[in-house]
C-alpha cells in the first residue's frame, strides 16, 4: 500500500530529528567528556581534536571544513540522499561542539572519561546511522575505495584509525591514545546496540521426525508462526520436514523444553536476527 504524504512527511521529519539530535549527542560527548581530557576520536573527528591543539583553531569549524572535501568526492559517487543526509549530521556535529565548547566538563579522571563519553558518543553515532547518515568523511571514502581496491569498508576505516592513532600518541602521549583506543572500541559496541537493539530475536531450524507435532505445539503455546520446509537427510536419503521459526530470547528457552519433551534427538540450528518484520513475530 502506496504511503500517504502524511506518513512521508512524519517519517522525513522523524529521521531529522535524530539526525539532528545524534550530533547533538555526539557533540556533547566531545565537548563535555573526551577533548578537555585530550582524549580523541577516531576519523576525521580525531584529526580536528589534534590540529585544534597543535593550531589553537575552532574544533567545530575543523570538523566541518576537513570533511568538506569527503562529501564533495563522494556526492556522484554514493547516493546523494545519503551524502545529504551526512553532511547535514556533519552541520550539526560541528555547530554541537560549538554549542558545548563553554560547557565544563564533567570529569578529569580520564577512566570515566572514556568510558562515559564513548558510550555517549557511540549511542549519539548510533543514531545518525541508524538513520542513514553518517558524521565523519572517511566512512564516505571508504565505502569508494573499497569498491576500486577491493578491501572491505572496515579494513579501510581500521587502516585510517591506526594512523590516527598514532599521531595520537605523538601528540598526547601514548598514554592517552591508549585511552582513545578503549573510547573507540566502547563506542563502537554502543553503536552496535543502537543499530542492532538489546532483545534480539532468534530464527530457529528444528530437524525431526515428528516436526508436525512440534510445529502444532510451537503455535498453541508459543503463539508464533512456523514454517515448514521440504528437505532430504544426507545420509539416510529420506524426505525430511524442517520447521522454521522466529522467537524472542525470552522465549528461546520454552521453545527447546517443548522441543525436548517432544522429540530430545531432534536437531537445532539458531541464529541471531537483529530486524524482523511483518509475519506473527512479537515485539517484547
Amino acid at each position: 500500500m502506496p504511503r500517504t504524504k502524511k506518513s512521508l512527511f512524519l517519517s522525513i521529519l522523524r529521521k531529522f530529528i535524530f539526525l539532528t539530535l545524534g550530533p547533538l549527542i555526539a557533540a556533547y560527548a566531545l565537548e563535555c567528556f573526551l577533548v578537555p581530557n585530550n582524549i580523541i576520536d577516531g576519523g576525521i573527528v580525531g584529526i580536528g581534536i589534534i590540529l585544534a591543539h597543535l593550531t589553537k583553531y575552532n574544533l567545530g569549524l575543523l570538523i566541518f571544513v576537513l570533511n568538506l572535501p569527503f562529501i564533495l568526492f563522494a556526492f556522484n559517487k554514493i547516493g546523494k540522499k545519503f551524502v545529504f543526509q551526512t553532511f547535514y549530521a556533519i552541520a550539526m556535529l560541528s555547530a554541537g561542539v560549538n554549542i558545548f565548547h563553554s560547557v565544563k566538563n564533567v570529569t578529569d579522571d580520564l577512566l570515566l572519561a572514556t568510558v562515559f563519553g564513548g558510550i555517549i558518543l557511540g549511542f549519539g553515532v548510533g543514531l545518525v546511522l541508524k538513520n542513514e547518515g553518517s558524521m565523519d568523511g572517511t566512512e564516505i571514502m571508504s565505502l569508494v575505495l573499497s569498491k576500486k581496491f577491493g578491501f572491505s569498508v572496515g579494513e579501510i576505516i581500521m587502516g585510517f584509525n591506526v594512523i590516527i592513532y598514532a599521531a595520537a600518541g605523538f601528540v598526547f602521549g601514548p598514554e592517552k591514545a591508549m585511552y582513545a583506543i578503549i573510547t573507540y572500541f566502547i563506542a563502537s559496541r554502543v553503536i552496535d546496540v543502537v543499530l542492532e537493539g538489546l532483545n534480539n530475536s532468534k530464527s530457529v531450524r528444528i530437524i525431526s521426525d515428528s516436526a508436525n507435532e512440534i510445529g502444532q505445539a510451537l503455535l498453541e503455546r508459543l503463539d508464533v508462526g512456523v514454517t515448514y520446509l521440504g528437505g532430504i537427510g544426507g545420509f539416510s536419503g529420506k524426505e525430511k520436514t524442517l520447521i522454521y521459526c522466529v522467537v524472542t530470547r525470552l522465549e528461546m528457552a520454552k521453545l527447546k523444553e517443548i522441543v525436548k519433551e517432544i522429540d530430545p534427538s531432534a536437531f537445532l540450528s539458531v541464529v541471531d536476527v537483529h530486524e524482523t518484520y511483518g509475519g506473527r513475530v512479537k515485539k517484547r
